[in-house]
């Protein structure tokens, strides 16, 4: 557990935590430790979903902007690769994953929201990517997932103007799944990733690979991965006990295995 980030695991649903005072601001530290943290409930056998979440006043607010301010072209080419490493290690999570939103998630905090299967945002939550108020572009993934979710004109549009997005607008283009009452979040977070819980763990650690893997190469090579993975999860305990309850009409008793 670290100083700023923590992992809770209570009914096998693990809670990554942000808690920097005052805005959840992903300075270098927060961002190793959220990387920590998604490699420790992705291999976490007890873990069987996972929620982001910030707290009930903010998700994360952006980047550290006082420690980027005097960073130099060296500074930031080293420190940017360990910042998209940072979140790809949360997108790579072989688990569901549910960002609950509340507040703001702008900058960093929106990109982090990005590397979430699902999210989640209050009623009063903003989103966005201003990074072009200071004359940057996002540089944790928000130019490339951004677009991947909502599409590029949508995308291009938050990332050219830099506005912050109603949770409302947000759910209209895809950015959110879901809306709910601010003091609800949670909740509604917890609930959706209890659905998961005493599923197929493996088959849904490969279909969570088989669509993203597939969004980054041409449909033959996506239809492939996704080959693969259907015929390989013939191999699994979960396969054979699901098919026969299906042929008994029974209720499937998965294992992980």
């Amino acid at each position: 557990m670290g100083e700023f980030v923590s992992v809770e695991v209570a009914d096998q649903i693990a809670t990554i935590r942000l808690d920097r005072p005052k805005m959840n601001a992903l300075n270098g530290q927060v961002q190793r430790e959220i990387a920590e943290a998604a490699r420790e409930v992705d291999a976490d056998p007890q873990a069987q979903a996972v929620i982001l979440y910030g707290g009930g006043k903010v998700f994360a607010a952006g980047a550290d902007i006082k420690e980027m301010a005097d960073m130099s072209y060296a500074d930031m080419a080293a420190h940017s690769r360990t910042l998209q490493a940072c979140f790809t290690e949360v997108a790579r999570i072989g688990k569901p994953v549910i960002a609950a939103i509340t507040g703001y998630a702008l900058g960093g905090g929106c990109e982090l929201a990005l590397c979430a299967d699902f999210r989640v945002a209050g009623e009063s939550a903003k989103l966005g990517q201003p990074e072009i108020t200071l004359g940057i572009i996002p540089g944790a993934g928000g130019t490339q997932r951004l677009p991947r979710l909502i599409g590029p004109a949508r995308a291009k549009d938050l990332i050219f103007t830099g506005r912050h997005v109603a949770a409302s607008e947000a759910l209209a283009m895809g950015l959110v799944d879901r809306v709910v009452p601010d003091e609800q979040v949670y909740t509604a977070a917890l609930e959706w990733a209890a659905t998961f819980v005493g599923g197929p763990t493996v088959a849904l650690r490969a279909a969570k690979q088989a669509v993203d893997q597939g969004l980054e190469v041409d449909l033959d090579t996506g239809l492939e991965v996704e080959r693969l993975q259907f015929s390989g999860l013939f191999a699994t305990d979960d396969a054979r006990a699901g098919m026969r309850a299906f042929a008994e009409k029974a209720k499937p008793k998965f294992t992980g295995r």
